[in-house]
C-alpha cells in the first residue's frame, strides 16, 4: 500500500510518502528541493555515483512512521545538504525547514 499526505511545518507544506512492503516500510518527506528518508536511502551512492545531480537529502535510521522520521536525528546527509546547513544529528523536521 502507498499513502501520500501533505504535512505542514511552521506554515510550509511538505509531502510525506509511505510505502508498505513485505517486512519493511519506506518513508520519505520531501520539499520542492530536497527530502529526508528512512534507512533505505543510500547517502554514499548519492554523494559518489550521483554527485552530479546535487541531491539534497538526509537519512534517519530505525524509524517506522512519518512522525518518527520527523523527530529522529539524521544519521547521514548528502554533501549538498551540508552546504545548506543540514548536519548529521539534526532532527528530520529541522532539516526539512532548511529545505524551503
Amino acid at each position: 500500500m502507498v499513502s501520500i499526505e501533505p504535512i505542514e511545518l511552521q506554515g510550509h507544506m511538505f509531502t510525506a510518502v509511505t510505502v508498505r512492503l513485505p517486512k519493511t516500510t519506506l518513508l520519505t518527506i520531501s520539499s520542492e528541493i530536497g527530502y529526508i528518508m528512512c534507512g533505505a536511502l543510500d547517502v554514499q551512492l548519492l554523494n559518489t555515483r550521483l554527485a552530479d545531480r546535487k541531491i539534497i537529502a538526509g537519512r534517519a535510521v530505525g524509524v517506522k512512521t512519518i512522525e518518527e522520521l520527523l523527530k529522529a536525528p539524521l544519521e547521514s546527509v548528502t554533501t549538498e545538504a551540508e552546504k545548506m546547513g543540514i548536519v548529521k544529528g539534526m532532527t528530520g523536521e529541522e532539516a526539512l525547514l532548511k529545505m524551503i
